[in-house]
């Protein structure tokens, strides 16, 4: 690690090994180089005259890069595949000749990034899952625990933390749905030649169409792929690109949605995420506990979602056939942005895994409103027991304002109950069974359970071997 140039952080401190490794240079050139010698294989196989020896050459050497002479040649001439081209064709002299035949750049930039697309989504999904089975492990734990509601973050009809932990869960559910139609939905861009119209491959198969067609079909099935664009310019369509971000930028909202919840629940001290036994949360308040897995993720996905609009906006830019404008935007967009979604879901899990509850200080800040939200309940009971609905109402309207009065400019306890018990009107109610906080969840257990069994456990079982893997050791 050098300390006198800029790093990325996303690198050094923030994404896996595993993320990073896909969109390094080793893979990236590779990728070109096994691009290259599936090419010149299919089209050995179709009659071109390339002898095994110019195909055992190459395949000697797919990961034996010299990145020194590749950087020497860009130098000169301007331009990175022709450099690696140079840079391959010294080490493989006899084969020389025949890399790249028939080629344009864009066969192996955009054909190598698509894989690294995909290999880059998969391990997003292995990440999501994991967080969906975390987050559901703690929806059940905590399936039945009343917790305050809030709409427009104002006290609001009471839930459970389980049945609150199932809406992050649902989010994820639906990045889960995203990412396997991204997955699945995935093309190749395939042997298309400068612009899209395989006019090169037609003279080099001298006319004949169907073998043109077939070399693109055997490329495409080499490299994993089951479809290729049907047409393209000499890149594949940009809207792959703006697609696979808005993916990405979904699970971004969802990372940075959860966050701000844990960061607010940590705030009113009843939920905190993990805190290590020496961990520090300020250097000057040494007391301090700060939610800083939870601002991070939020940082993070805040950073993946700015980038959607550079992608939108190179797919609406591209002119006619191709231009280059797209190259250097999404040199540094497209892996920026799986680097920070692998880092967001790994903090979550990490924070999924270890999140602590504190079931007192719920049911203090909870019962502190409860009196309010109960008296729905407690004018019922009153009219059941003989009163008159309308007296009833206005009895608890003017004992309300005058117990939020007591709690907001006084700073007293919500004493309504006390108020309340002096009224004849509600002698025959049991207001203490009032305040059961279970009489106000509704089926908020039942729905984490049914949730869990219905929407859960199919993604365990199917992504099984998903769960066994574990997670680097980061600084999260």
């Amino acid at each position: 690690m050098s300390h006198e140039i800029y790093e990325n952080p996303l690198i050094t401190r923030y994404a896996s090994r595993e993320m990073a490794t896909i969109w390094s240079a080793q893979t990236k050139h590779s990728t070109w180089r096994r691009l290259w010698v599936a090419l010149a294989e299919c089209q050995q196989e179709l009659g071109l005259n390339i002898t095994d020896t110019q195909l055992e050459e190459m395949r000697a050497s797919v990961d034996d890069i010299d990145f020194v002479a590749a950087d020497r040649y860009e130098r000169k001439l301007r331009h990175d595949v022709m450099a690696h081209v140079h840079a391959w064709g010294d080490q493989c002299p006899t084969a020389r000749p025949i890399v790249h035949l028939g080629a344009t750049s864009c066969f192996v930039t955009d054909n190598s990034e698509l894989i690294q697309m995909r290999d880059s989504l998969q391990l997003v999904r292995r990440r999501l899952v994991q967080v969906i089975d975390q987050i559901a492990r703690f929806a059940a734990t905590y399936r039945d625990l009343p917790c305050l509601g809030f709409t427009h973050l104002q006290p609001a009809q009471p839930t459970t933390v389980g049945k609150r932990a199932t809406l992050w869960c649902w989010d994820l559910l639906m990045d889960l749905e995203e990412i396997e139609h991204r997955i699945s939905t995935l093309r190749f861009r395939g042997v298309k030649g400068t612009t899209g119209t395989q006019a090169t491959f037609l003279s080099l198969f001298k006319g004949d169409h169907a073998k043109v067609e077939l070399l693109d079909k055997m490329v495409t099935e080499r490299m994993g792929f089951d479809e290729y664009h049907p047409v393209t310019g000499q890149t594949y369509s940009r809207k792959v690109d703006a697609q696979v971000m808005a993916t990405l930028n979904g699970i971004a909202q969802t990372c940075h949605k959860a966050g701000t919840d844990v960061r607010i629940l940590q705030h009113r001290k009843e939920v905190e995420e993990p805190f290590g036994k020496e961990q520090i949360g300020s250097s000057a308040m040494a007391y301090k506990r700060n939610p800083m897995r939870s601002e991070r993720m939020c940082a993070l996905a805040r950073f993946a979602m700015s980038l959607q609009s550079g992608i939108d906006n190179t797919m609406a830019t591209q002119w006619m056939e191709r231009t280059l404008d797209d190259s250097a935007i999404r040199r540094l967009s497209m892996p920026q942005a799986f680097l920070s979604i692998d880092a967001c879901l790994i903090l979550y899990r990490n924070i999924s895994d270890g999140m602590v509850v504190y079931p007192k200080v719920i049911e203090r800040n909870l019962n502190s409103e409860l009196p309010f939200m109960a008296t729905e309940e407690i004018l019922m009971a009153g009219v059941q027991a003989g009163g008159d609905r309308q007296e009833l109402h206005e009895v608890i309207r003017v004992h309300s304002q005058k117990a939020a009065d007591q709690v907001k400019t006084q700073g007293g306890a919500n004493d309504l109950m006390e108020r309340l018990r002096t009224e004849p009107g509600f002698a025959a109610v049991d207001l203490d069974s009032a305040l059961d906080a279970k009489l106000y969840i509704g089926r908020a257990p039942q729905q984490v359970d049914s949730f869990i069994a219905g929407y859960v456990e199919p993604v365990r079982k199917c992504y099984a071997s998903d769960l066994s893997v574990g997670t680097e050791d980061l600084r999260v």
